[in-house]
């Protein structure tokens, strides 16, 4: 199978030979696309038979030749295995030849590159990047989370050779996981968003996190750009660590005086941030279509890049009107219910300290309707280590100072939040999200705010989708 005229060839048969160094059997067809999932596989990609934790893509090759893969990437030891089923390319390793292609991809793109990490705020920067990149020239950039060994190999695979802008998310649970990551990618501006206390459990102190972070700065070109949160306490840390690295300047953003992207004055209304600021000495005021000081603070560092990538900084901030939050991270949802309607903040996709108060700091500035609360559906914040529980009980202060007039809590560490909480404020405890899914149905009515947030382990994201559903079913 050939490409499609709605899609151009994104790689040739002789390319994908030579990048992976590959055994063509049957013809070695180009392809328009990659891909590692069935599901989501269009005609014309080239399917690889990742190995993981739980699955053998080896077992899905004849599902994805069947759909119309143009050819599969499959290991040495299973190739006879699907002879005359369609093109193969067969490897030694399957993973290491999709990071062969990522290289490959790498070396041939003229694009102007950024990496992005940090303990929140990653997916939400790199998706404001991708859009207010996008109105400057053709921009790739990571789909959803695809920020680990995988998603980043497969992101630099996907990308066009005519790309202007590559913008990719580089996460980690351990020290070390980065380095080789962001050596695969080889930016020319690298981002930290903040450092925060998540993944505590795996590195055991906060400054360790920091220097994990740091690690994105030691695949930066020579003469690249570093660009730090300069309100974040570890700044100096994150500071000296870029100027041990290849870099060449460090930019930094942040309320800070001296900041060298420096926010002057925000104001937050229920959809929307407008934000006056000075960039790089210039006043400029710009709208972002997200509430929230966090959302304003990170399009600092959007901007930062921006100007070290060598795009245009006024067109940049005109652009930032179109970023709104990806699904899971602050999505705003109007949710029909009988008498007014619920408006519901969908955070469910992760959690951490830092994240959850940022998320009811929005809360407690969105008005609520004709005898509506503020009400806030917490599961676990996971990978905390032993501070865990104390982090959770911590949070009751945040409660207080947001006016949170109610608080659903599920699983074992937002029990020790529960306790805390005087009982105006108890709506519901749970041992797991779907035990609590009930009595969250049950209390809600019109006029009430909610945000639903937690670790992605907890699965609050199926709250979300039980309100989704109940509250259409009213409407109809």
């Amino acid at each position: 199978m050939t490409p499609s005229a709605a899609r151009p060839p994104l790689w040739t048969g002789d390319a994908l030979v030579a990048a992976m160094q590959a055994r063509a059997i049957g013809e070695a067809p180009d392809v328009c696309g990659v891909s590692i999932d069935t599901r989501t596989l269009q005609p014309g990609d080239l399917f690889f038979a990742i190995k993981g934790d739980a699955r053998d893509g080896h077992d899905f090759v004849a599902a994805a030749l069947a759909k119309g893969a143009a050819a599969a990437v499959v290991a040495q030891d299973r190739a006879a295995e699907f002879e005359g089923q369609g093109a193969l390319y067969v490897v030694a390793d399957v993973l290491d030849a999709m990071v062969a292609l990522g290289r490959a991809s790498r070396a041939r793109s003229q694009a102007r590159i950024v990496a992005v990490t940090g303990s929140v705020g990653k997916t939400g920067t790199k998706e404001a990047l991708r859009t207010v990149l996008s109105a400057q020239g053709a921009t790739h950039a990571s789909a959803a989370s695809y920020n680990n060994h995988w998603g980043v190999p497969l992101t630099l695979a996907r990308m066009p050779a005519d790309s202007r802008f590559g913008v990719f998310e580089i996460g980690m649970n351990h020290a070390g996981e980065i380095e080789p990551l962001v050596a695969m990618v080889q930016p020319h501006v690298a981002l930290i968003t903040t450092v925060e206390p998540v993944h505590l459990e795996n590195l055991g102190s906060i400054e360790a996190i920091a220097d994990a972070k740091a690690e994105i700065f030691s695949g930066l070109l020579p003469g690249g750009v570093a660009v730090i949160n300069r309100d974040n306490p570890h700044y100096e840390r994150l500071r000296k660590a870029a100027e041990n690295s290849p870099a060449g300047r460090v930019v930094s953003f942040g309320e800070t005086p001296g900041a060298d992207v420096r926010m002057t004055r925000i104001i937050l209304q229920p959809d929307q941030s407008i934000v006056e600021a000075t960039l790089f000495g210039e006043p400029a005021t710009y709208r972002i279509a997200s509430p929230g000081k966090h959302v304003a603070m990170n399009s600092l560092g959007v901007l930062a890049v921006v100007e070290a990538l060598g795009a245009d900084l006024a067109l940049a901030a005109i652009a930032m009107a179109e970023v709104t939050p990806p699904s899971g991270r602050g999505e705003q949802i109007r949710l029909p219910a009988p008498g007014g309607e619920i408006a519901l903040y969908d955070e469910s996709y992760n959690a951490n300290p830092a994240s959850i108060r940022a998320a009811m700091d929005v809360l407690a500035q969105t008005p609520v309707g004709l005898r509506g609360r503020r009400i806030v559906v917490l599961g676990d914040m996971l990978e905390l280590g032993p501070e865990g529980p104390a982090l959770h009980a911590g949070l009751a202060e945040a409660v207080a100072a947001c006016n949170i007039d109610l608080v659903f809590a599920a699983g074992p560490l937002m029990k020790n939040l529960w306790q805390k909480l005087p009982l105006e404020k108890r709506g519901a405890y749970a041992p797991n999200a779907a035990e609590l899914t009930g009595a969250v149905l049950g209390a809600l009515r019109a006029g009430d705010v909610v945000t639903v947030k937690g670790s992605n382990g907890s699965r609050t994201g199926a709250i979300v989708a039980a309100l989704k559903s109940r509250f259409a079913t009213n409407a109809a």
